[in-house]
């Protein structure tokens, strides 16, 4: 997992007790004791598991320029997070990126006549995804990216791949919380710009919501009880409860549907349809199913059946 910059206690935030820092000394789960990161550490794929993909030889797309400029400079850049375990996280260490998202964005690349080892991941925060997509700085972006209407406004969207639902993550001890009626008054946690964060806001207005940058930073408050839960969808919730299974859970069901799709450029639908064509095909010939088996599926969540593409008319 990436290493991030602890932020300041918000203000009104309770402190962690100092029971806690006796207790984290003792946990071999937890990254650092009080003051220090308390994320979970780092495990994921092994990289001699991971799926190959077959590179399409001859591919070309003129019609696209996203493609086109890609081609020239020899190598996709794509657009993923970087702290979701087994989804897509990167090792500090060796800058590796990892998780099921990374593999869709790699077997896409190979569909796109890419090899997948060529692609260049660029961590983009999800307050920023449109604007990397729209200014170039990536040619397509796979990183938890809910489809709606409004983003298609901005954006492109090939897909879905997989379908997550909003949960709820909290401490193993807590009690209290078993869905999102029981926010009132509660301290939750959730990333700046995302789907989860603005739904709390509409839909549970009590919720005392805290936002960030990225999850990593709300797990580690969540981990030293300056939140009460953190909320997104589940697929990445359950990657974190699986580092720390002591200390986290997932609770209640999912309260919404959150189709994932791979965000490109508006108007290059070029692309969009290539992408669709490349995940059905990818689908089919159970490279899909390598993938989550080997990335999110190590955190004991059998395989779903993957959704139906939305091939929507060009715009």
């Amino acid at each position: 997992m990436s290493r991030t910059t602890r932020a300041p206690r918000a203000v009104g935030a309770p402190r962690a007790p100092r029971a806690l820092c006796a207790l984290a000394g003792l946990l071999a789960l937890l990254a650092a004791a009080c003051g220090k990161e308390g994320s979970p550490p780092r495990k994921g794929p092994a990289a001699d598991k991971l799926p190959d993909y077959q590179v399409a030889q001859g591919f070309s797309l003129p019609d696209s320029r996203t493609w086109t400029r890609a081609r020239k400079r020899g190598h996709l850049v794509v657009g993923a997070k970087e702290d979701q375990p087994y989804l897509g996280e990167k090792d500090p260490a060796t800058g590796t990126y990892s998780g099921f998202d990374i593999e869709i964005a790699k077997m896409l690349s190979a569909s796109l006549g890419f090899p997948p080892e060529s692609v260049r991941f660029r961590t983009i925060a999800s307050a920023n995804r449109e604007t990397a997509l729209q200014n170039g700085q990536v040619d397509y972006y796979v990183g938890t990216y809910t489809i709606n209407p409004g983003r298609k406004k901005l954006v492109g969207f090939a897909g879905p791949y997989y379908l997550a639902g909003q949960s709820l993550l909290v401490r193993k001890d807590e009690k209290d919380i078993h869905g999102p009626r029981d926010l009132a008054g509660k301290r939750v946690c959730s990333a700046t710009g995302s789907t989860p964060y603005q739904r709390i806001k509409a839909d549970y207005p009590k919720a005392v919501l805290v936002a960030y940058d990225t999850y990593s930073i709300c797990v580690d408050n969540l981990l030293t009880y300056q939140v009460d839960a953190v909320t997104t969808d589940d697929a990445i919730l359950i990657g974190y409860a699986a580092k720390a299974p002591g200390e986290l859970k997932v609770v209640g069901r999912p309260f919404s549907k959150e189709p994932y799709g791979i965000g490109v450029p508006h108007g290059d639908n070029a692309l969009r349809f290539a992408l669709d064509d490349a995940l059905r095909a990818r689908e089919a010939n159970g490279d899909w199913k390598k993938a989550y088996d080997a990335t999110l599926g190590l955190s004991g969540v059998p395989a779903p059946h993957p959704p139906a593409i939305d091939r929507y008319p060009a715009s």
